[in-house]
């Protein structure tokens, strides 16, 4: 148990420091990826809604700390996608490679458009909706350029950190 929640919280500090850090300085036409969409995204595809919300809520309070702005939207927002991708899961049938950036884009373009709306709504954005929709669009491919190389790496380290079954007689 102590190694899953560690295994979850180097997950995400490294993802919040790739996304400060390294990939706030490589930008797509203007915009940077969402790591923490990516990694709840994915951790939601494989191991299902309870861990992806947990992890999501987790890592959107942080970012949400990180940054200056009301507490709590990142949060609602990755909370609410970590859950609908986790139960979303159990409706995969395909075991094609390209399914997980499939996923992580439109997972991304609907977390995003979610997390406008609300921002939106409590009167923190001001700007266009034509600029709004080119930063979902493009954070989404950004996302799904990004999966092929997070993917396994977030797969092998969940799966060297699930408790061993151990079968007593």
């Amino acid at each position: 148990m102590l190694r899953r929640v560690l295994t979850v919280a180097l997950v995400i500090i490294t993802a919040l420091l790739l996304q400060s850090t390294i990939f706030a300085q490589i930008k797509l036409l203007g915009v940077r990826p969402e790591l923490l969409y990516l990694v709840t995204i994915v951790i939601a595809i494989l191991e299902g809604p309870q861990e992806g919300a947990i992890v999501g809520f987790a890592g959107g309070m942080m970012q949400d700390f990180l940054l200056n702005q009301p507490k709590g939207i990142t949060a609602l927002t990755l909370t609410l996608l970590g859950y609908a991708m986790g139960m979303a899961r159990q409706y995969i049938v395909s075991a094609s490679p390209l399914l997980p950036t499939f996923l992580v884009a439109a997972g991304t373009a609907a977390g995003i458009a979610f997390y406008e709306v609300v921002s939106f709504l409590l009167g923190q954005l001001d700007q266009p909706l034509s600029y709004s929709v080119k930063v979902i669009v493009l954070t989404a491919v950004y996302n799904a350029v990004l999966t092929p190389i997070f993917f396994p790496l977030l797969r092998r380290m969940f799966e060297g950190s699930r408790p061993q079954r151990v079968v007593r007689f």
